[in-house]
C-alpha cells in the first residue's frame, strides 16, 4: 500500500477498483470498521469538481470555505490539495493550477498526490464553479456519515467490553454526536426583510405585557424596572468578594422565577452540593434560621412551620445539577438534554472559576486562556438555547486593597478581561456592612442592605438597585417590602404524623405533560425520628 502510494497510482475517478478486491489508493478510513465489507460514505467525483473549480474561478472558495474543512474529503491527495488552497487563501495568494502545485512542490507533497499531471486533470474536468455550492454540501453529507459510522464504530466496540462504564459511555455518545452536529452544522445568515419581521413580531407580542418584563423575571422590583429582566441570549456575569452573597442572591432570583412565575430554571452548583442548595431554598422560604436547618435544632412548631410552607417550593420546577469540577462540554451536553426534556428559560453556573476547559484542564494553556475559551462558550450557549444564562465569578484581591468603600469595578474580574468582554451585562454585588461600614454618607444606616451594581449592560443603562439581605434566611428581598414572618399560629395542634409521608402525599409527580418537580426536593430516602431529630435535609 505504501509503495502505491509513493508512486502516485491514484484511482482518478474515484470508483471502486474491482481487481483483486483492493479498496481506492489514497483513501482514508480512520477509525471505521472495514468488517461490513462495504466502502464508507464519499464522492471522489464531486470532491474532484469542486477542487477543479477552486482552481478555475478565485472567488469559488469563498462559497465553499464556512462549509468544507480539509477532513471533509474522502481522498488523502484531495485534503493536501485543499489544504494547499487554504493556505494560499490565508495568505492572499492567488489560487491556480500554477500556484496550487507550487505550494505542494514546496511542502514536498506534490509526488504523494500524483503529480502536477493529477492537477492538471483535476481543472480539466470542470468548465465552471456554478454548481460548487451544492456539490460542497453533498460532499459535507458524506463527511458527517463517515463521522457517525466512526462513532457507531466505537461505540460499539466499547460496549461489548465488560470494562465499560455505561454511563461514561452515555456521556461520551452524547459528546461526540453534540461535536459532529457542532462542528459541521452551522446556522446561515438571515436577510434584512426576514429579520424586519421578526422584530416587528416580538414587539408585538412585548406590548401586551404590561408590567414590562420581556424576560426571566428576577423577583426584584427595581432591578426588572432596570433590566425589564432578564434576557434570552445574554451572558449576565455576577461578580462579588466570597462571603458577600452571590450564591444568596442567585438562589433567591431561580426561587422567584420557578416558584412566582412557574418557569424552568437549572442550576449547576460546582461549589455546594445539591443538599446544601436546597437547605438554602428550605431556610429562605420557610424562615427559619439557616443555622437551625444545618444543625437540626428546630422546634416543634418549627417543624410545622416548615412543613407548611415547603410546598410551592417542593413542586417548583428546579433542577439542581451539582456535578463538581463541570468542563463545558458537559455543560453543553447537559443544557441541552434540560432544554429539550423540561425547556429550561434560564441557566445559572456556580461559579465560572471551578469549571474546566474541554481538555479538562490539561494542555489548554494557562489558566487565563482557559476561562475566556469557558466565557465565550457560556455566550454561544445562552445564544444556541435562546435562554438567559447567569455565571457567578469570584472579584480578585485588588478590591481589599483598596482604600474608602472598595467598590468593585469591572477591572476587578479575576483572571480573564474576557469575562468583561464576553458578558452583555456585568453586575457586582456589595454590601457595605462586610466591610464594616455601617452608616452611609447621609447618615442613613446600611445595616442589611445589599446593592446590585450593574457596571455593563449592553442593552440599558447603568445603576445601583437597593436590595435588603437577610443573613440568617440567605435570602435577598425588595428593599421596600415590609420583612415580617408570614402569620403563623404556634397554638396550631402539633403535627403528630410522620411529616414525610404528608410531604410525599403533597409533592406527587405532575401528570404526563406536565412540569417535573424538582429532584432535589426528593425526601423519600430519609428516615423521620421526630421533631426532635435531625431533619430530613
Amino acid at each position: 500500500m505504501e509503495n502505491d502510494k509513493a508512486s502516485g497510482n491514484f484511482n482518478k475517478s474515484g470508483s471502486k477498483q474491482s481487481n483483486q478486491g483492493r479498496k481506492p489508493m489514497g483513501t482514508r478510513t480512520p477509525g471505521i470498521d472495514q468488517t461490513f465489507s462495504k466502502l464508507p460514505p464519499q464522492a471522489v467525483d464531486l470532491e474532484e469538481a469542486v477542487l477543479g473549480a477552486l482552481m478555475i474561478e478565485k472567488d469559488a472558495l469563498t462559497a465553499v470555505a464556512d462549509i468544507l474543512r480539509p477532513d471533509s474529503f474522502y481522498k488523502e491527495a484531495h485534503i493536501r490539495i485543499y489544504t494547499a488552497i487554504i493556505t494560499l487563501f490565508a495568505d492572499s495568494e492567488p489560487i491556480d493550477m500554477l500556484t496550487v502545485t507550487s505550494k505542494l512542490r514546496s511542502t514536498g507533497e506534490l509526488e504523494l498526490i500524483g503529480g502536477a499531471q493529477y492537477i492538471m486533470e483535476l481543472t480539466s474536468k470542470v468548465n465552471s464553479a456554478a454548481n460548487i455550492e451544492f456539490h460542497a454540501r453533498i460532499i459535507s453529507q458524506a463527511f458527517i456519515k463517515r463521522e457517525l459510522i466512526k462513532v457507531a464504530s466505537e461505540i460499539q466496540r466499547e460496549a461489548f467490553e465488560d470494562t465499560t462504564d455505561v454511563f461514561r459511555l452515555l456521556d461520551k455518545t452524547e459528546q461526540s454526536l453534540f461535536q459532529i452536529s457542532e462542528s459541521n452544522i452551522k446556522k446561515n445568515y438571515a436577510d434584512m426583510g426576514a429579520l424586519m419581521r421578526q422584530a416587528l413580531a416580538e414587539l408585538d407580542q412585548k406590548k401586551n405585557n404590561k408590567d414590562g418584563l420581556t424576560g426571566v423575571p428576577s423577583g426584584f422590583s427595581a432591578l426588572d424596572r432596570l433590566t425589564s429582566g432578564w434576557q434570552k441570549t445574554e451572558l449576565m456575569i455576577l461578580a462579588a468578594r466570597p462571603g458577600m452573597g452571590k450564591t444568596a442572591f442567585v438562589v433567591s432570583s431561580l426561587r422567584n422565577a420557578a416558584v412566582d412565575f412557574n418557569m424552568p430554571v437549572a442550576i449547576f452548583s460546582l461549589e455546594m452540593s445539591s443538599v446544601q442548595l436546597v437547605n438554602r431554598l428550605i431556610s429562605a422560604e420557610a424562615e427559619i434560621d439557616s443555622e437551625k436547618i444545618r444543625k437540626g435544632s428546630l422546634a416543634p412548631h418549627e417543624w410545622e412551620q416548615l412543613h407548611h410552607r415547603i410546598h410551592r417550593l417542593t413542586n417548583a420546577p428546579i433542577y439542581i445539577d451539582d456535578t463538581p469540577a463541570l468542563s463545558i462540554l458537559e455543560l453543553r451536553a447537559k443544557c441541552r438534554r434540560l432544554k429539550a426534556q423540561h425547556d429550561i428559560q434560564m441557566i445559572v453556573i456556580d461559579y465560572l472559576q471551578l469549571m474546566t476547559g474541554d481538555t479538562g484542564g490539561k494542555g489548554a494553556g494557562n489558566r487565563e486562556q482557559e476561562i475566556a475559551m469557558i466565557s465565550r462558550s457560556l455566550k454561544n450557549l445562552a445564544k444556541e438555547l435562546d435562554v438567559p444564562v447567569i455565571a457567578l465569578s469570584q472579584l480578585s484581591r485588588a478590591v481589599e486593597t483598596r482604600g474608602g468603600e472598595k467598590r468593585p469595578q469591572l477591572s476587578d474580574l479575576r483572571e480573564s478581561g474576557s469575562i468583561e468582554q464576553d458578558a452583555d451585562m456585568v453586575l457586582f454585588l456589595y454590601r457595605p456592612e462586610y466591610y464594616g461600614i455601617t452608616e452611609d454618607e447621609s447618615g442613613n444606616s446600611v445595616a442589611g442592605i445589599g446593592e446590585v451594581i450593574v457596571a455593563k449592560n449592553r442593552a440599558g443603562s447603568l445603576d445601583t438597585v437597593q436590595l435588603r439581605f437577610i443573613g440568617k434566611y440567605t435570602k435577598f428581598t425588595d428593599l421596600d417590602s415590609q420583612f415580617t414572618p408570614a402569620p403563623f399560629s404556634v397554638d396550631r395542634p402539633i403535627q403528630t404524623t410522620n411529616p414525610i409521608a404528608s410531604f410525599e402525599s403533597q409533592s406527587k409527580p405532575a401528570p404526563a405533560g406536565g412540569t417535573l418537580r424538582s429532584r432535589a426536593n426528593d425526601l423519600s430516602n430519609f428516615d423521620y425520628k421526630g421533631p426532635d431529630s435531625e431533619p430530613p435535609f
